[in-house]
């Protein structure tokens, strides 16, 4: 982003600590400050005796390090930001009345939501940044889940080229699976530390508690399967019928993945969110079994590929740039650091930390 977000200030606007962003030349044409010259009372003073009356100073998007960093400073942040908060608190009365009062909630109110959100972000890639910088507020942590895998059920649903009235089914089972933890005390449900085997038994039956508000209001089946199955896994590991991968409802496969991406790049007050070559290393340590591989491969594959290009900082304090994606070890991808290529498959030590 750099330089194209700097603002000109007039010189009686000027304050101490604001850094220049381009080089002040005289009207003799004579260089007067080099680009990044931190302003203070010589600088604004010589200023004056050339009778320089406006500068262009550094915003402060031109300071941010992380690639995330800048997202979380651009414009397009800001504004979708605060139409997510708008957005919110609709979700959260329509949900609420329907947990509570049993009033049910209209599936085109929902995709008005989504709609309204989704056109604040110019493509998925930048949809998934902007929920990365997304910090709900602690009492809003269980719809902000919601919200937001509804949000990411909509990317992934384009990455797979599924048929628009698929994706929006998709998008209205990521509105409606976990709303059986709307049962559950949030103590129980964003505990930072470990639950005890009574706290995770109560914790899974947030999918029955789901499919019992949802079974009798109408709803598509896969809605509801999704709510029922969402916690299955493929290998027969999964809660609450240890199901097969057969036996699992599509719609239901799908979540599984999208609730797991959603709960791994959130932040919790307890915890960073991690980085997508993170996300993809702790699904590909035992996903290809837990969830189906057809769907999750070329997600994964496609958030690869989304990072090419990025600059990264690696776990020894070395910079690099990602060249290539592996198409067998996604989350090991292959950098260039001066005229050295560095394949992180053959170096198992070295993590990526951030992406610039």
């Amino acid at each position: 982003m750099g330089d194209s977000n700097v603002k000109n200030i007039a010189r009686m606007a000027l304050e101490n600590g604001m850094v220049l962003a381009e080089d002040v030349y005289s009207y003799q044409n004579q260089l007067i400050f080099p680009k990044d010259t931190v302003i203070d009372e010589n600088v604004i003073t010589k200023l004056a005796r050339h009778s320089i009356m406006v500068v262009s100073i550094k915003e402060e998007i031109d300071f941010a390090v992380t690639h995330f960093e800048k997202v979380r400073l651009s414009a397009g942040f800001r504004s979708f930001e605060l139409t997510y908060h708008n957005c919110m608190s609709i979700f959260r009365k329509h949900m609420a009345a329907f947990v509570e009062q049993g009033t049910p909630v209209k599936i085109s109110t929902l995709m008005e939501i989504y709609t309204t959100l989704a056109s604040r972000a110019g493509n998925g890639e930048q949809m998934l940044d902007y929920l990365y910088n997304m910090l709900p507020s602690e009492d809003d942590l269980t719809h902000a889940h919601c919200l937001n895998s509804a949000l990411i059920a909509g990317v992934f649903g384009n990455w797979l080229n599924l048929p628009k009235e698929n994706i929006d089914l998709l998008i209205q089972c990521g509105f409606f699976y976990d709303i059986g933890k709307l049962k559950l005390p949030q103590d129980l449900l964003w505990k930072s530390g470990k639950l005890t085997d009574l706290e995770f038994t109560r914790l899974k039956t947030h999918t029955m508690l789901g499919f019992d508000m949802l079974k009798d209001c109408g709803m598509d089946e896969h809605i509801i399967k999704a709510a029922l199955m969402h916690h299955e896994r493929c290998d027969g590991t999964g809660y609450p019928s240890k199901l097969h991968s057969s036996q699992i409802d599509i719609y239901a496969k799908y979540i599984a993945i999208i609730d797991a991406y959603e709960a791994m790049t959130s932040a919790r007050t307890y915890r960073q969110s991690l980085n997508p070559f993170q996300v993809i290393a702790n699904f590909e340590k035992d996903g290809y079994v837990k969830y189906d591989e057809t769907i999750l491969r070329p997600i994964l594959s496609h958030i690869a590929a989304t990072q090419l290009g990025f600059n990264v900082r690696l776990s020894n304090d070395a910079e690099a740039q990602i060249i290539r994606i592996n198409e067998n070890a996604l989350a090991r991808p292959v950098l260039r650091s001066g005229i050295q290529e560095i394949d992180l498959v053959a170096v198992p030590d070295l993590e990526i930390v951030s992406i610039y």
